[in-house]
């Protein structure tokens, strides 16, 4: 086991493997497992400093990605759902992502609750390519403002 662990972890090295590792991580944590990319993605951009742009985009890729398995996995998780649709929390909720539509797929990028959002989208059936799109733009600001915030906070690092 300690050797296919120990395999796996020099195939998802950074510098040998560095836009595939930040495509994977990024696509992971776009699911509802919880997993951080950011770490990747600055640890990438540190060790590459021109691969800042390329690392942004890949990441928004895998993540968007990623946002879109969580809208099927709520739009086929519909009937599911449907055991918990007498709580007023749940109704409230529901009625405010119907009345923003797509554009609450702009809020993907949120720990903890951007994920879970997506799945709801899903839920709902709102529009998967409108969806799509405002996870992508929610997802690229974030990362964009993560890593260059990181870039800017850690000067000393860049050449």
């Amino acid at each position: 086991m300690e050797a296919w662990l120990n395999q796996l972890l020099s195939a998802l090295a950074l510098p040998e493997f560095g836009l595939s590792t930040v495509f994977v991580v990024s696509f992971i944590s776009a699911t509802l497992l919880p997993l951080g990319s950011e770490p990747v993605v600055f640890g990438l951009v540190k060790l590459n400093p021109e691969m800042f742009w390329p690392a942004i985009a890949v990441a928004t890729v895998g993540n968007t990605l990623g946002g879109a398995v969580d809208w099927w996995l709520g739009y086929g998780a519909h009937k599911v759902a449907d055991r918990y649709s007498h709580s007023s929390h749940h109704v409230r909720v529901l009625g405010w992502l119907q009345r923003l539509g797509p554009k609450a797929c702009l809020l993907a990028w949120l720990p903890a609750v951007g994920d879970p959002l997506c799945a709801v989208a899903g839920w709902l059936r709102l529009p998967f390519w409108p969806c799509l799109f405002y996870m992508a733009i929610g997802k690229f600001l974030r990362y964009l403002v993560m890593t260059g915030s990181l870039v800017w906070a850690f000067p000393g690092v860049w050449h």
